[in-house]
């Protein structure tokens, strides 16, 4: 009799852990499906062609290797089916346009990202003659002299 209610309770105890295995694998299997939008920031107009780069990211904010490289169609948009859950690094290229950059946490079955990209903004020297370099007779302003000397 014992040994009947040993292996009925066993049996149990084997479902009970079978079940709790299936139960994590699923945890651990969960995919999100991303759909991007990559749009221009001074117009709302879609960006056609643009790279969306998907990159996991590690525990520590480093970017793993692998990734996937999407483009975006007329309408600016572009899809990922099966994105596993976690931490991703999305980036987004286009020439004309600034790169962006941003890690992402994929955590719900579908997400929705909205990108707007900026055109590249003016870069200065100070090597260049530009207005902001000349005073105000137009003859080139003075260094300055609370900046410390250039080491070279």
């Amino acid at each position: 009799m014992r040994t009947k209610r040993f292996l009925v309770l066993l049996g149990v105890f084997l479902v009970c852990v079978a079940a709790s295995g299936f139960a994590q694998d699923d945890d651990e299997d969960l995919t999100s499906n991303v759909s991007f939008t990559v749009l221009k920031s001074d117009s709302g107009k879609p960006i056609r062609n643009a790279a969306v780069v998907v990159h996991p990211v590690d525990s520590h904010g480093k970017q793993e290797r692998g990734g996937i490289e999407l483009k975006t169609d007329e309408n600016g948009k572009a899809n990922f089916e099966g994105v596993p859950y976690g931490k991703m690094r999305i980036q987004v290229l286009m020439q004309g346009f600034q790169t962006y950059g941003e890690d992402y946490e994929i955590k719900d079955p579908t997400l929705a990202i909205t990108i707007k990209m900026d055109r590249p903004k003016q870069q200065y020297s100070i090597y260049s003659n530009t207005p902001a370099d000349k005073g105000e007779n137009g003859q080139q302003k003075p260094p300055d002299s609370s900046a410390p000397p250039n080491k070279n």
